[in-house]
Parts: C-alpha cells; sequence; structure tokens
C-alpha cells in the first residue's frame, strides 16, 4: 500500500497547483436589439480549447488563467461574432451580442479574394444564407428570384427537379443565346460546379458580380456575369447542429384549356359547313366516322390533358453539423431532396453530401479540403400533351374490361396514356457528381499570402431509354431499348498570391493568380430495337436484336490563365481597383488562342468628406465607376478546324463502302475572341441612419467579333463556318432599394424593391441588317437577338371585305381568312401583295424590364415574407396557340373562331378542305405578368420552452409558391411561355427547421 501513498499525494498537489492558475469568469449574453436573453450562445476562451454554452438565462461559466488579461470568443448564429476582452481582476461580464446585419464592414467575395463592402468599386450584390433559406426552393438560383436587380430569372419547365434560369444583364452573344450567354459558378472557388447540386441550407452568402471591374479577373469565364457561392464552415465551439425539412404538395399553376367534345364536334361540323357539305346533324356522316358518330350519341366525351395532369407533391431534408476548435474546423451535411411531377413517371430524387474541413497547422500554414457529391436518380417522362392536345375528345380511354384503347375510335391515334401502362415504359438517368477540392495557404510574412488549390469535378450519367410496341413512340410497330453513357472530368489547378499592406492613410492589396482549366468530355451510346422481353427494358441490350446502332465522342479542350489585381484605397476615401487578365484557349486557332481583359474601377466615398458632414440626414454616399473587357470563345473544341466525318459510298449497283466527307462546319483560322466592353456608374446611399438604403447602377456593354455560325452558299458543299460577323450592345439602369419601416423590438418591417431595365439591340451584322432563318430566329440591327419577324394580323376578313380581299388575287383571301397587312413591296410602299417584304418585327423574348418587392415583417416570434416578381414587355410565340387545325382533324386550343354568326377578328373559320395561311401570326401575344412569387409564415417558438429540452431554436411555418399571376393572358400561366408539354406548378408546404 505504500506506493499509492506517494500518487496521491502527488495527484492532489498537481490539481492544486492547476486550480491556483485559473479563476472563474461568469456572465451573462443577451441580445442587444431586443435585451432577451440567448442560450446556446458559445464563448470560448481564445487560444483554448476550453469554453461553455449559456443556458436557457442565457448565463455562462469558463475558466480563465489567473491573474492574466484573457479574450473570450462569443458567437451564435444569426448575431455578430464577439471578441470581449477579461481584465486580469474581472470576475463578471455582461454580453450583448448584436444581430447580423448588413453594414459597411460586412466582408464580400470577390474574384479570388474578399473586400470590405464600404471599399467595392465593382457591381457586386451580396445576399446572406438566411435570404436564400427563407424560401422552401429546388435551388439556389430560384432563391435569387426579385433581390438581384439584373438578374432575369424566370422557371419555364415545371418537369420534376427542374430550376430557373438566369441572365445577367441581357443576351451578348447571338450564336446560341440559350447558352453562350450563361452565367459562370463559382462554389468556394471552385469553378465549373453545378448549383443545382448544392442545398440552399448549405450556402453561407451569395456574390453576384455584375460589371467588368468585378467579373474581368475571371477574364473569358466572367464575359456574362460571376455567382460566387460560399457554403457554410465550421466554427469554434461546441457542435452546432441544424435540422431542415419540409413537406408538400405541388398543383399545375395554369394550363390550357382544349376543346370539350361538344365544343369540337361544333368545329367539327362548322367545317364542313363552310365546305358547302353539311347543314345540320343529319349530314353528321360527312364529317365524322361511324365510331366518332357512336361516342357522340352515347356522349362519350373525355379531356385527355386532365387524365395526365394529378397532385405532385415535394419534401426536403437536410441537417448540417458544424464545430470545431481554434485550429481545426469542420462542416457536414446530409440533403435529400425527392419530387414527384404533376405526371405519373416524372420523378427526381436527389441525395447530397458535402464536408468541409480547414486545419490550421500552425501560424503560417493552413491546409483544408472541401467536397461535394450528388446523385441524382430522375425518371423522366416523355412528353404526351403535344399528342393529347390534339386527340379527338370523344370516346373512351380505357375499354370495359379496364384495358388501354390504344388505338382512338378506330382512328390511327394514339391513347395519350399509353406510356403509363405498367412495363412498356421506362426512361431514367442517374446521375453522379463528385467535387473534391484541397488547398495550401501559407503565410510567411505579415501580409503576404499564397494559396494553391486543386480541384476536380467529376460526374458520370446513364441515361437509359426502353418504350415498347404500344407507346408514344413505338406506334404499334417497334419497340427500342438503348443506354447513353456521358463522362466528364474537369480539373482545375489555380494558385493566388495575395499581399496586403497599410501605411498611414494608404491601403494596398496585390493579387497575382495563375490558373491551368481541364475540359475533358467523352460519350457513348447503344441500342437496338425489338426487345425480346420487354420485363429487361433498357439492361439487356443484346436482346434488341433488330436495326443495333452504337457510337462515341471524345473532347477536349484546355484553358490558362494569368491574373494581377491591384486594390488602392486611400484614406479609405477614394478607392482604385485594377485588373488584367491573359486566358489561352485551346478551342481557337494558333495565333488567335490568346486574348487580354483589362479594367479600372474608381470610387470616391462623399459621404467621408468634411463638406459632407453638415448633412445629418444622409449616412451613406458613394459613387463608382468602372471599364473593362470581358470575352467569350463560345464554340465547340476544334470548331476552328476542318474535320471528317464517316460516311457510306455506293457507285451504280456496287457494294457500299466506307468513306469520309468533310464534316458540314468546316474550320476558320481567322476566328478570334468575342470580347465585350462594359462601362459602370454607379452611386450607393443611404438616408436616415440607414432607414433607407441603395444602389443605382447604369451601364453600357458593347460585344464585338461576335461568334457565329454563319450558313454558306449550298454550292461550296458545306452548310457553315464559324465567324465574327457584327456587334451587340446592351445598356440599363439598376436600382435596388431596402427600407426599414419600422424597427420595434416587438415589431420591426422592411422592404427591399428591386427594378432593371435592359435594351439590347443588334448594331451591325455582315451583307446588310437582316440574317433571317424564320419568324421566331432572325437576326435584325436595331432590335434584340431574340425577337419574332413575321407578318403583320390585323384581324379577320369580315363579310362585305370580299372586294377588297380579291384586290390580293382571285380566290387568295376570303372572309374568315387571317388578314395581314401590305406594308411594303420592293419599292418601300404598299403594292398590292402579301410577301416577305411585308414583315415586321412584332415583339422580343426579352422584357423591358423586371422588378422584385420583397416584405419582411417579425412580431415577436412570428415571422412573414411575401416576395412579389413582374417580367414586363417580353412577346412570346406560344404553342398553345398554335394548336389550331383548320379541318378540325384533331382537336386544338379552345379559341374564339369566325363564323358568318360570331364575325370575331381572332380565329379564322374552320373549313374542311382550305389551307390556312399565316398561322405563325395567331401565336405572337404579349405575355407581361406579376406573380405573387411566395408567402411565408412562421413562428419560432420561445427561447425559455425549447431551451429546456436543449434546444437552441425551433421554427415551423408554411409556404406558398407561385401563388398568383396577374397578366393579360388568362389561358396559361405566361412565365411558362405557352409551351404546352411543360406546364408549371404550384406549390403548398409546411417546414420545420430546428437547432441544437
Amino acid at each position: 500500500m505504500k506506493p499509492l501513498f506517494p500518487l496521491a499525494a502527488a495527484s492532489l498537489l498537481i490539481v492544486s497547483a492547476a486550480q491556483a492558475q485559473t479563476r472563474t469568469v461568469t456572465g451573462q449574453v443577451v441580445s442587444a436589439d431586443k435585451a432577451e436573453a440567448l442560450p446556446g450562445v458559445t464563448v470560448v476562451v481564445k487560444g483554448t480549447t476550453n469554453g461553455a454554452s449559456t443556458d436557457t438565462e442565457g448565463n455562462f461559466t469558463v475558466q480563465v488563467a489567473d491573474k492574466q488579461e484573457a479574450t473570450l470568443i462569443v458567437s451564435y448564429l444569426g448575431y455578430a461574432r464577439q471578441e470581449l476582452v477579461v481584465r486580469p481582476d474581472q470576475t463578471r461580464v455582461e454580453i450583448k451580442l448584436a444581430p447580423e446585419t448588413a453594414s459597411l464592414e460586412d466582408v464580400v467575395v470577390i474574384g479570388y479574394g474578399t473586400v470590405k463592402k464600404r471599399d467595392l468599386t465593382g457591381a457586386v450584390t451580396s445576399v446572406k444564407g438566411e435570404e436564400v433559406t427563407k424560401l422552401p426552393v429546388t435551388t439556389i438560383t430560384e432563391a435569387l428570384q426579385g433581390k438581384i436587380p439584373g438578374a432575369d430569372i424566370s422557371r419555364a419547365n415545371g418537369y420534376a427537379g427542374q430550376g430557373a434560369s438566369i441572365r445577367i444583364r441581357g443576351n451578348r452573344s447571338i450564336a446560341n443565346p440559350g447558352s453562350s450567354n450563361n452565367v459562370l459558378y463559382i462554389v468556394d472557388g471552385v469553378q465549373n460546379v453545378n448549383a443545382a447540386d448544392i442545398d440552399p441550407n448549405d450556402v453561407q452568402s451569395i456574390e453576384v458580380l455584375k460589371d467588368a471591374s468585378s467579373t474581368s479577373i475571371y477574364g473569358s469565364r466572367g464575359a456574362n456575369g460571376v455567382i460566387i457561392i460560399t457554403t457554410k464552415r465550421g466554427a469554434t465551439g461546441k457542435p452546432k447542429i441544424n435540422f431542415n425539412a419540409y413537406s408538400g404538395i405541388t398543383k399545375v399553376a395554369g394550363y390550357g384549356e382544349f376543346m370539350s367534345g361538344p365544343e369540337w364536334v361544333d368545329f367539327r361540323r362548322e367545317a364542313f359547313r363552310a365546305a358547302g357539305t353539311w347543314n345540320s346533324p343529319a349530314d353528321d356522316a360527312v364529317a365524322f366516322t361511324p365510331q366518332q358518330r357512336e361516342a357522340i350519341a352515347n356522349q362519350e366525351y373525355i379531356n385527355w390533358p386532365d387524365q395526365l395532369l394529378h397532385t405532385g407533391m415535394q419534401q426536403n431534408y437536410q441537417v448540417g453539423l458544424s464545430g470545431g476548435s481554434e485550429n481545426t474546423k469542420v462542416y457536414f451535411s446530409l440533403g435529400y431532396y425527392d419530387e414527384k411531377g404533376l405526371m405519373k413517371l416524372d420523378r427526381f430524387k436527389r441525395y447530397t453530401t458535402r464536408a468541409n474541413i480547414d486545419q490550421t497547422v500552425n501560424k503560417w500554414l493552413k491546409v483544408g479540403v472541401q467536397t461535394q457529391l450528388a446523385y441524382i436518380n430522375n425518371d423522366i417522362r416523355r412528353d404526351p400533351f403535344n399528342l393529347a392536345s390534339q386527340a379527338i375528345p370523344l370516346g373512351r380511354a380505357y375499354d370495359d374490361e379496364g384495358r388501354l384503347n390504344f388505338r382512338l375510335l378506330g382512328s390511327t391515334q394514339i391513347n395519350p396514356l399509353a406510356d403509363e401502362q405498367p412495363g412498356v415504359y421506362d426512361r431514367n438517368t442517374k446521375t453522379n457528381r463528385f467535387t473534391a477540392a484541397a488547398y495550401v495557404e501559407l503565410t510567411p510574412l505579415d501580409g503576404l499570402s499564397f494559396r494553391s488549390m486543386f480541384a476536380a469535378n467529376y460526374a458520370t450519367s446513364e441515361a437509359g431509354n426502353f418504350f415498347g410496341l404500344n407507346t408514344i413512340d413505338g406506334a404499334g410497330n417497334r419497340s427500342q431499348a438503348s443506354i447513353t453513357n456521358n463522362q466528364s472530368r474537369n480539373l482545375s489547378w489555380e494558385n493566388i498570391l495575395t499581399y496586403k499592406k497599410d501605411v498611414g492613410d494608404h491601403s494596398l492589396t496585390l493579387t497575382g493568380v495563375g490558373s491551368h482549366l481541364v475540359f475533358v468530355n467523352t460519350s457513348s451510346f447503344a441500342g437496338g430495337q425489338n426487345q425480346v422481353l420487354p420485363s429487361q427494358s433498357f439492361y439487356n441490350l443484346g436482346a434488341a436484336n433488330q436495326n443495333p446502332f452504337f457510337g462515341s465522342g471524345y473532347t477536349r479542350n484546355n484553358l490558362i490563365s494569368f491574373a494581377g489585381r491591384v486594390n488602392y484605397s486611400w484614406k479609405g476615401r477614394y478607392l482604385l481597383t485594377f485588373t488584367t487578365r491573359a486566358d489561352g484557349s485551346s478551342k481557337l486557332a494558333p495565333g488567335q488562342k490568346w486574348a487580354y481583359f483589362p479594367s479600372a474601377g474608381l470610387g470616391w466615398r462623399l459621404i467621408d468628406e468634411s463638406f459632407m458632414q453638415g448633412l445629418k440626414f444622409m449616412t451613406e454616399l458613394k459613387l463608382r465607376g468602372s471599364y473593362g473587357v470581358s470575352g467569350n470563345d463560345g464554340i465547340n473544341p476544334y470548331g476552328t478546324q476542318n474535320s471528317l466525318t464517316a460516311t457510306q459510298f455506293a457507285y451504280l449497283d456496287a457494294n457500299a463502302a466506307p468513306t469520309y466527307t468533310i464534316s458540314p462546319t468546316i474550320g476558320n483560322q481567322d476566328l478570334t475572341w468575342e470580347k465585350t466592353y462594359t462601362t459602370d456608374v454607379g452611386v450607393d446611399f443611404g438616408f436616415f441612419d440607414n432607414r433607407l438604403t441603395g444602389t443605382v447602377d447604369y451601364y453600357d456593354a458593347q460585344t464585338r467579333d461576335l461568334i457565329f455560325p454563319y450558313t454558306l452558299p449550298a454550292f461550296t458543299g458545306v452548310t457553315t463556318v464559324n465567324r465574327n460577323i457584327g456587334r451587340t450592345r446592351n445598356r440599363g439602369w439598376e436600382v435596388s432599394l431596402t427600407s426599414q419601416n419600422l424597427r420595434g423590438e416587438s415589431l420591426s418591417w422592411s422592404t427591399t424593391l428591386t427594378y432593371a431595365r435592359n435594351r439590347e439591340t443588334i448594331v451591325e451584322l455582315p451583307n446588310g441588317n437582316v440574317i433571317a432563318d424564320d419568324y421566331r430566329n432572325s437576326l435584325i440591327v436595331g432590335q434584340p437577338a431574340q425577337v419574332y419577324y413575321d407578318y403583320v394580323k390585323t384581324g379577320i376578313w369580315q363579310l362585305g371585305e370580299e372586294a377588297e380581299a380579291a384586290q390580293y388575287g382571285a380566290g387568295v383571301f376570303q372572309p374568315g381568312d387571317i388578314k395581314v397587312a401590305d406594308i411594303s413591296g420592293p419599292d418601300g410602299v404598299p403594292d398590292g401583295r402579301i410577301t416577305a417584304a411585308d414583315r415586321r418585327v412584332i415583339g422580343s423574348r426579352v422584357p423591358k424590364w423586371t422588378g422584385g418587392l420583397s416584405n419582411d415583417v417579425r412580431y415577436k416570434g412570428f415571422d412573414l415574407n411575401m416576395l412579389l416578381v413582374a417580367r414586363v414587355g417580353q412577346w412570346i410565340s406560344s404553342d398553345y396557340y398554335a394548336k389550331y387545325s383548320r379541318t378540325g382533324n384533331v382537336n386544338g386550343a379552345r379559341v374564339d373562331y369566325w363564323t358568318p354568326e360570331n364575325p370575331t377578328n381572332e380565329y379564322p373559320r374552320p373549313h374542311a378542305t382550305r389551307t390556312l395561311s399565316y398561322i405563325t401570326t395567331l401565336t405572337e401575344r404579349e405575355a407581361s405578368w406579376a406573380k405573387v412569387r411566395n408567402v411565408t409564415l412562421g413562428y419560432t417558438i420561445s427561447k425559455g420552452v425549447v431551451g429546456k429540452a436543449k434546444i437552441d431554436n425551433v421554427r415551423v411555418y408554411v409556404s406558398g409558391r407561385n401563388l398568383y399571376t396577374l397578366s393579360n393572358l388568362k389561358d396559361f400561366d405566361p412565365e411558362g411561355e405557352g409551351v404546352i408539354d411543360r406546364p408549371l406548378n404550384r406549390a403548398y408546404v409546411v417546414g420545420l427547421n430546428v437547432g441544437f
């Protein structure tokens, strides 16, 4: 027993010595705005892992070094982080945490760095993570709608999992407006990450870079704007767990009505009456088949679109864990999103996981990794609506035995429900997208840092497609099975050298960047017809033993870049940013690969000038101006090279032999970069202690050397060549205003208004001022790139106008036909003929202005958010309005058509034998709209209640999306542009947010 005594004595001495070296500090943490106790606040002694969390009354106790000064780090979600110094003799502290609010000291993420909001010289809009999660949305882009002036965001597709599209300050390129004007997404410094894979609950902040001063650091990659997404990182203190979930239903938001059975019968009879072969129901034999007449007699009518549309479902679950010590910080999350669309066989499931780890090794070395994995399982429905909109609304979908009537009433028309039958149709795409990045950050000297990051984006997709014999595609003739595999590997290595130095009134930041991006894409496909066992779907292609087909593809391109930036300020009052970047693209020809993109931005903080100090009502005023160049190498890899295409050739009766021909698109070794030169002037202001804040920007962006696939004469033997053909110009205004209407402790109310007006014009085209393909794809000098160039419908020829109609030729027009304007002949004046010279610009798909209005109201534990958005001045060419068959052989849209008894000017008269000219003029409509995009009502349970269960916060909410639309178009949701195969939805969800 003796040996134990010395050990026990030594232990007691060590404990006593330790106790003698520390002292106890107690305190309470309350909110600065409401003076309420804050439970669950993390309090850590700086430089140690020693810390505590406040109880339900906001109280805490920590041990600090005795007789020494200590610093407490206090952090809490939704409140500004605070560091508090405790004196050597102090044992009690009272801490007031201020809510996080936008301030001039907020740090804004810009390209390859950060800057305080007060020092910005470019047009940058910042959105915090809590703004993103206010709305239960599918993708991050949807959450930005109405919040970013100059960002035109809309959702035109209602299929499961589909997000919104975005354009920043309009379209610059004209080669392919749908893709060549896409913005660049940067996620935690990594390019080419698919933003749709990111759970909105993982977002810390989003910055939208719009002018050349802010985007030119990305050179050709940033020509169409940049969206920088920063995800959440770990924080010092005890682990924090957040659980977020919502679930609800979706309904169709607005879908055009088609003729009912009786309406179609009347239409068909009128068509034959106009042809002179029908006078009464006794003549129905000339207009209807025996099966159709039987269905009419039995009043067997059916609405096919209604048979296809059902109630959908959405649910989303996410759990996030963050924590760490002073040296190690970890954030980890898991997410699951599931949406069942408005139709059967339309389903989207997304599984995501993210891990961000940051490790401080010592004072001069920091390392970290970040990973994101997304797995998507998407069942995709083949469009049945084009068929359903034309299917005759007579008969029954199923027979008396419950079997599908594949052919409708003995005709060739296929039942639109054919693909919904068990085992006959399967179209599924499984996608894996993995992003991994590792960085090393060195700070060898004070103010000098070097960061090297290697990132890899790897994506694979397997798209299988099977349709059986009795399906819409099979049409009773064939079955087919196929698989397409795609892989993309995008690698990036970026090195960033940053030096910061403050000397007196001077502040300088120098940034240098070296970047190497590699893009590799491979693809393969295989398939065949006559799948022996339909139950094998596309999983056994060997059993599809007829007409096999297969192929593969490969592309690769590199982008090497060098960039430098200088940020300088004097007295924090006069600001300068200068940037230059050089990009080398392997897609362009030798001698054309490199381009240079400089920019400069100036800022003047007038509010800090002495002559402004007497204006007490003004709390912020800054002028900004910038000019710069960005670029675009918007062609496919190898697009400047000549290539060969394999084909078969036979002469007389000889067997075909493999040979090669020149590809339809020939190379152009002179093709150079498309460049945009942008000027931006802006002002940031605040009044009445920032009760009213805002920004106003004017910009002018001129794009030169537009890259365009120019059509060549047929005698050349090829079809197109990529050329630099002309110039475009975008200019407009952007306004953002935020007012703090009420700032009470129990009641607060804030309003944010955004407005943007953009004018797109084509300034120059080669060989004249019009390149016209068809009425939807024409390029005209002085107009936007997306216009409708068509004949001008002035109405319908009426009774009594026969003589005027005859002037255009005998039998060309008669009462009931579409009347179009005779505007101009070859000599520029009306010539009594309707020719191509009579076409005019009807309207543009580009809106005249977009806007958003958001209101946030808080009353005690309740919060209410209402978001309104508007898109005004754009035109559409609607598929719905084109669903008009003059003969009545098929069904069509429910419209107001001409008859002698109903002399309308809307739609022409049905006619069984007369063709219909100028039908495209029926489709073009002005389609302005304003929407109640979202209304969310939430309630946060008192911390005093949930704190007893060791829960930091609990919020429940109900939300409605796409609730109401104001528009002159009443037939469908105009945001979907009247495309009948992708109806938009309206959602109603219930959600829960819990923090531990």
